[in-house]
């Protein structure tokens, strides 16, 4: 089993930044994608980011340029860097881990005001 705890989310200015960290723990293994997904209200989940065990990164197109996913794999932590924020980034973002089922954290939630 694979515990997710994601932390670092709360209300912020448009504009702002935040950093989001994403700490695993049980029997997790660093040889595997992780992401960040988020959901607005009345929305489904979609992907933010995602980065591979060596470091390749993929971002949404709402994002990128504005947000940063990285990992330490000694840590066992994922983090998601959001700058330059925006009101329509609002909302829970959950971390994932993939191993024959996904994993997901109980979330954080960002706010971003206008």
């Amino acid at each position: 089993q694979v515990q997710l705890v994601e932390s670092g989310g709360g209300l912020v200015q448009a504009g702002k930044s935040l950093r989001l960290s994403c700490a695993a723990s049980g029997s997790w293994f660093s040889g595997t994608t992780m992401g960040w997904y988020r959901q607005a209200p009345g929305k489904q989940r979609e992907l933010v980011a995602r980065i591979t065990s060596g470091g390749a990164t993929t971002y949404a197109d709402s994002v990128k340029g504005r947000f940063t996913i990285s990992r330490n794999n000694a840590r066992a932590t994922v983090y998601l860097q959001m700058n330059s924020l925006k009101p329509e980034d609002t909302a829970v973002y959950y971390c994932n881990y993939r191993n024959f089922r996904d994993y997901w954290g109980q979330g954080t939630q960002v706010t971003v005001s206008s």
